[in-house]
């Protein structure tokens, strides 16, 4: 019998079926098998997510132990992408919520490397922000709610200039630290403090692994890394002080403004230190404005409130601010003078009004006849230090200046500190391409003309006096210590330079400003009635841009100074109208003396009362 012939199509098909059988269960052998490791990873990536955690940053005191700076928790924003990167409808509706361009959201998602990695949009937002997230989850997928640590300057605007304030790093900012570990998203210091020593206080981040759900939402916690709280600053400020000083300095501007009719009087710095180590003990720097603003990103309308501002609150006024010193540098050229021998404490010079060789003359036109140096310096009688600066000349008035220290930053460890200027031959040349006149010389022994000085520099001069010579760095943080409480690094007094003046000439020189004080000298009536012997200097600079700037430099106590303080009030007229009670203020602060009201404290009073509600139940 003759078999029936194969079908060659069926053949071929059984082949095809068998060939693609084949391949299909290699291929799952190869995936189970071979690549099985791989895509359980997958598949745990999928429902498993690393959340980075920020170390809260480290905490700064006063100098005795009063917290300045501390952190609250505070909620934050984030993207959680789960199968592949967030749809645009979600980043839409998120954006309305937390007001935000989607733009800008895009931004910080391509900023972090991978449309998969999660990401922090908005810091600090507030429980409406949480609640329409909450309300809305089942339409925001991957949209995730975070508790974070959060900067909380605790005073608000108290010391703000020195403390600073933080955000998040800026694109520019991650270029250039990113081989120090900083990642995007981060916190970091941008101003003061807060930005000098950022990496010893912002400690180290932690994680942890959440395993979430198919909209994004967290279900459980697989597994954390605890973020390490940073090192803590202590600060040589004194909080007590800090806050006279501020509130003086506001109180002060208010009445000049109000009372004296001094309008612009709007700007102003004050300086406190110990002359004997450099330790600062308060800087104030007006206007100022709230750091806390910056936490989660300051509004449009704050960030306008402060840019619009035509005095600057941003700028730290206490070490970037130049003024003429106006009549405190008397105090370098009389030194001068006495040092080099040009005078003598008992000489007498005659004050007509006006100098004989070039006229220029005392304020209103004063004369005050025959004087010698203690009555030209406690009066301080321009036609006198005419004269001084006639006799030494520019360029031992240079030299003598640089030696206090002016002219060059002082070395705090602050940023965007100004080196002010000491009138010269070479700088005039230089930048006019004139010669030197002598008129330049006069105006330069009054601290006028081309003399410019910030407000910490005139308080390293004063120090000076006070501690016999000696100019030291002038610094705010005491020591650096660790979570646990453990000194990391300390910082002690450092001189930088000496001034060598004999101890007759500096006790002519010291003399001079106690008389300041005295009840005929030219803040003797501001300091009537002061229990403790304080010297100072008046002083009141020409401004070519509006009115004149007051000045007030003093140390106390005489006989064994432990306080030195600069004031300046932009435009606020006489130095002892406008400084000098300032300085009383942070006088009294500073020996625990009863505060004196003056006549700010009582508009600043008459205003407050005015402000609280009528019934006295609703105040």
């Amino acid at each position: 019998m003759v078999g029936k012939k194969a079908n060659p199509r069926l053949e071929i098909f059984t082949y095809f079926i068998i060939f693609v059988m084949a391949v299909l269960i290699a291929r799952m052998g190869y995936l189970q098998i071979a690549q099985g490791v791989y895509f359980h990873q997958q598949a745990e990536d999928n429902r498993i997510r690393l959340m980075p955690m920020m170390a809260p940053r480290g905490v700064i005191y006063d100098r005795d132990g009063t917290p300045l700076v501390s952190n609250r928790p505070g909620f934050s924003v984030s993207l959680v992408p789960m199968t592949g990167p967030i749809p645009d409808t979600v980043l839409n509706r998120l954006s309305t919520i937390v007001g935000m361009k989607v733009e800008d959201i895009k931004a910080k998602i391509k900023q972090q490397g991978s449309p998969l990695a999660p990401v922090r949009i908005k810091d600090d937002v507030g429980q409406d922000i949480v609640s329409k997230i909450e309300e809305r989850r089942g339409e925001m997928p991957g949209v995730v709610i975070e508790i974070q640590s959060v900067r909380n300057y605790v005073n608000k605007e108290l010391g703000v200039h020195l403390l600073g304030y933080v955000g998040e790093i800026s694109e520019s900012e991650l270029e250039d630290r990113k081989n120090d570990g900083y990642q995007s998203g981060d916190i970091v210091g941008k101003f003061g403090l807060e930005k000098v020593y950022d990496k010893e206080i912002r400690g180290i981040d932690g994680g942890a692994q959440v395993e979430v759900d198919v909209t994004g939402r967290p279900v459980r916690m697989m597994g954390k890394k605890e973020p390490v709280l940073g090192n803590s600053l202590v600060l040589t400020i004194d909080s007590r002080i800090q806050k006279a000083a501020e509130r003086a300095m506001d109180n002060q501007l208010n009445y000049l403004q109000k009372r004296l009719g001094n309008v612009n009087a709007k700007a102003g710095a004050a300086v406190v230190m110990n002359p004997q180590t450099g330790e600062i003990l308060a800087m104030v720097s007006r206007p100022a404005f709230n750091p806390n603003l910056f936490n989660g990103g300051i509004s449009v309308k704050d960030w306008q409130a402060i840019n619009d501002n035509p005095f600057n609150p941003m700028q730290n006024r206490t070490i970037n601010a130049e003024y003429p010193p106006g009549s405190a540098f008397k105090i370098v050229t009389g030194a001068a003078a006495l040092e080099l021998g040009k005078v003598t404490p008992e000489e007498k010079i005659l004050d007509t009004g006006r100098h004989w060789i070039i006229p220029k003359g005392n304020s209103h036109g004063a004369a005050l006849g025959w004087i010698d140096f203690n009555v030209a310096l406690a009066k301080s009688d321009n036609v006198y230090f005419y004269e001084m600066g006639n006799r030494i000349g520019i360029d031992n008035l240079e030299k003598w200046a640089r030696a206090f220290g002016l002219g060059a930053p002082t070395g705090i460890n602050l940023p965007h500190e100004s080196e002010g200027l000491v009138a010269n031959r070479k700088y005039k040349e230089e930048v006019y391409g004139e010669d030197w006149y002598l008129s330049e010389t006069f105006d330069a022994a009054i601290g006028q003309g081309f003399q410019l000085a910030t407000p910490l520099q005139m308080a390293s001069l004063i120090s000076q006096v006070a501690n016999g010579g000696h100019r030291y760095r002038p610094y705010v943080v005491s020591k650096i210590i660790s979570p646990n409480g453990d000194t990391v690094k300390t910082f002690a007094p450092e001189v930088l330079g000496n001034v060598r003046i004999s101890e007759r000439n500096l006790s002519a020189i010291r003399n001079a400003l106690k008389d300041v004080t005295s009840p005929s000298g030219t803040a003797g009536y501001i300091f009537e009635g002061f229990p403790v012997p304080i010297a100072g200097k008046t002083s009141t600079a020409e401004n070519p841009h509006g009115d004149d700037h007051g000045w007030f430099v003093a140390y106390g106590p005489f006989d064994n100074p432990t306080v030195a303080v600069a004031v300046v009030i932009e435009q606020g007229g006489y130095g002892s109208d406008a400084a000098a009670p300032i300085a009383r203020k942070i006088m009294e602060a500073a020996f625990n003396l009863p505060p004196f009201k003056d006549a700010a404290d009582r508009l600043a009073e008459e205003e407050a009362a005015k402000s609280l509600p009528a019934d006295p139940q609703k105040r």
